[in-house]
């Protein structure tokens, strides 16, 4: 027997989350308390009684089984118990007082009171049985006493005699509903293997899924044979419910883009829940609402003939709307990944809870062979378990082909490729196992820029090496994350900074918006000298503390768009917007800008040469911010998207080629703006143009 006044894995008293049920005085008093009341009492006459009554409810043949694997603890007020995600888990059985059990819930900003376990009751059970990690906080809102009893003492108990497993098992059901007891012989757990189909195009709808973690993709196949992309799942979406309630074959082919656990809700089950319980349906009709929403949304908008328009950022057409995995993987070996993974968690934690994980925090956490592939099934559940109570999960992968980089690839939603944009765009090692590996997961490229240094460049060299890539970003990085320092040193400085807020208009704070489908991207109308006016919303939204993620335009608003962009400062475009204003009002310009007066007053060289001088031979890929502008294809009658190549009039324009201005379709082009989505680039409208020169001609 042994006997200890408080639990050694106890921490410090934290602030009481709301939700919390107290018991009265007398009930603590132990007014109704099976073991009497506690004043007065020795240590071991109480261990004593709560040890028989613990026989009773476990059903131990031998008594002696308990000795020397049970203790005794007392928790004062404010003591937490057990923390969720914990691995080493115990039984804890209590005596008098209570524990109370919260589940942190990604959408709130506090823990959530599930129950409490009264005196006589167990909890912990569930984690003890299974192996997998605490799916909850236990914490002693008043003193407590209980007994407890590890993992490894349980097995032990379990191998003298098995039976105990359904006693204990049995606790854990009688807490559930008859109605969840029901449920769970309906319900189907299955894995879907990265790659394969969950189902096709055309089979029978009989069954909706629910996404408990990884990731798929819906993909719809056209009578002309072409794939488009319509969507993706991650962690708590439903899968195939339309279908399902409709009794409709499947619409389109969804298949996993990493290793994905679901849930297999069968027709009659879903049914028996909108019968017993009507409020289901009020849900259901909530959520196919907001699908028919979107997809209204997409047909008005410009990519509505390639099944490429956007929704809001909940609607699985957005692709970073539900990432819950990003593996960060270093082109080199003078990449800062540890400091760029360290200044990405401060950003995220902004946005939500937030987990990073390496090679040596996972052997810390679960020992030095937890990467053994004896241990798979035990690493798999533990990360699954991460990524439940975690906003994003970052991977940060080793330098080399090692089994974690493997592991991190294989969990990942969103891989970001980080290169130095100093540096040669050569291909790393661990790029070209990308190349030659199918990995279906989303891959972005990020260059790192020092604050001092110069303008990006050559970044279509970076993209014409990687076409995996679907997007790209130029993040400018504050001068610690090029620091020389030490594992130690840089962990001790980082908690400094994890002391404070992250900056709102930092570039890492973009790219966790980004990560999160929260970007904030700015459309600027067209309008003529009247878009001037632009530099002052963009000023204004500066003064209230609004960050600008993304920019795009069509007209005037592409010209001063592109110049934010470039300079990210309402002050520099303001100035250089200006400078334009002033070539342009040059009367020496105008007059030998005219041309015969038949079709056109002006031959518009002048102006297209002015738009020249202010931008040269600038790449839209070198902007710092995303950005995008909008022409008309008036040949083809269609909205023209272009995000790469110069930022010049052919492209921010296009008066010289078979495109005009986009104000002829839309004035305002805001159905453009995807934040990091795949199917933008590949709608941009690219084509055989027809190049008319620099100007027009006065006659046809």
């Amino acid at each position: 027997m042994s006997h200890e006044p408080k639990d050694r894995r106890s921490g410090p008293a934290e602030e009481q989350p709301s939700g919390v049920h107290h018991s009265s005085e007398d009930e603590l008093a132990g007014g109704d308390c099976p073991f009497g009341p506690y004043q007065g009492r020795q240590p071991g006459a109480i261990f004593e009684a709560a040890k028989r009554e613990l026989v009773k409810l476990m059903k131990v043949e031998d008594p002696s089984l308990l000795n020397n694997r049970v203790l005794l603890h007392h928790a004062k007020a404010g003591t937490v118990i057990a923390r969720q995600g914990d691995q080493d888990v115990s039984l804890h059985f209590v005596l008098w007082g209570c524990l109370h059990v919260y589940q942190r819930m990604i959408d709130k900003a506090e823990d959530v009171c599930l129950f409490l376990t009264q005196p006589g009751e167990m909890v912990g059970q569930l984690a003890v049985l299974t192996g997998e990690p605490l799916i909850f906080t236990i914490k002693a809102n008043r003193d407590c006493t209980f007994l407890k009893i590890s993992k490894s003492d349980f097995y032990e108990i379990m191998r003298e005699q098995p039976s105990v497993v359904l006693s204990v098992a049995h606790t854990v059901a009688a807490r559930m509903s008859p109605f969840v007891r029901q449920m769970d012989f309906a319900i189907d757990w299955m894995a879907v293997e990265a790659g394969r189909a969950l189902y096709r195009q055309g089979d029978k709808s009989d069954c909706t899924y629910i996404a408990l973690n990884g990731r798929l993709r819906s993909v719809i196949q056209k009578g002309s044979g072409k794939k488009e992309l319509i969507g993706e799942y991650g962690r708590g979406d439903l899968i195939g419910v339309v279908e399902a309630l409709t009794r409709q074959p499947r619409a389109t082919t969804v298949h996993a883009v990493r290793d994905t656990e679901l849930a297999k809700l069968p027709e009659g089950t879903l049914n028996n829940i909108k019968r017993r319980y009507p409020q289901v349906v009020t849900r259901l009709i909530h959520l196919l609402s907001q699908k028919i929403l979107g997809n209204l949304q997409q047909l008005r908008g410009p990519f509505a003939s390639s099944g490429l328009g956007m929704a809001s950022s909940s609607e699985p057409t957005n692709p970073t709307s539900n990432l819950s995995t990003v593996a960060v993987l270093p082109v080199c070996d003078d990449v800062p990944t540890a400091a760029f993974t360290l200044e990405l968690k401060h950003a995220l934690n902004a946005i939500g809870p937030t987990l990073l994980l390496t090679s040596d925090i996972i052997r810390a956490r679960l020992g030095s062979s937890a990467l053994d592939s004896i241990h798979e099934y035990r690493l798999s559940g533990w990360l699954a378990q991460q990524e439940d109570i975690h906003r994003i999960v970052l991977y940060q992968t080793d330098c080399t082909l090692t089994p974690w980089t493997v592991r991190c690839i294989r969990q990942a939603d969103c891989i970001l490729i980080v290169g130095l944009g100093d540096q040669e765009p050569a291909l790393g090692e661990l790029e070209q196992m990308l190349e030659n590996t199918a990995v279906r997961a989303l891959k972005q490229l990020v260059l790192l820029h020092r604050e001092d240094g110069p303008s990006p460049s050559r970044t279509v060299e970076w993209l014409n090496m990687r076409s995996w890539c679907s997007g790209h970003l130029h993040i400018k990085c504050p001068r610690r994350v090029f620091s020389r320092r030490s594992p130690t040193k840089l962990r001790e400085m980082y908690e400094k900074v994890f002391e404070k807020n992250a900056d709102r208009h930092s570039d890492f704070s973009r790219l966790a918006r980004v990560l999160t489908g929260n970007t904030i991207a700015l459309v600027l109308g067209g309008g003529g000298a009247r878009g001037c006016s632009h530099i002052g919303v963009i000023k204004a939204m500066e003064e209230s503390g609004i960050p600008i993620d993304m920019v795009g335009g069509t007209s005037i608003g592409a010209f001063i768009g592109a110049l934010y962009a470039e300079e990210r400062s309402a002050v520099r475009t303001k100035q250089r917007a200006r400078e334009w204003a002033k070539c342009m009002n040059s009367v020496f310009e105008t007059v030998l800008d005219l041309t015969y007066p038949i079709t056109s007053m002006f031959s518009g060289s002048a102006f297209n040469t002015s738009i020249n001088k202010v931008f040269q031979d600038k790449q839209i890929e070198d902007l710092w911010l995303p950005y995008f502008n909008v022409t008309t294809d008036i040949t083809a009658s269609a909205m023209r998207v272009h995000t790469d190549g110069k930022s010049h009039p052919r492209d921010t324009f296009g008066v010289t080629t078979s495109h005009l201005v986009g104000t002829l379709l839309t004035s305002t082009p805001k159905w453009c703006c995807c934040p990091m989505g795949e199917g933008l680039s590949h709608a941009m409208g690219r084509g055989h143009l027809a190049q008319q020169g620099n100007g027009l001609e006065g006659s046809w």
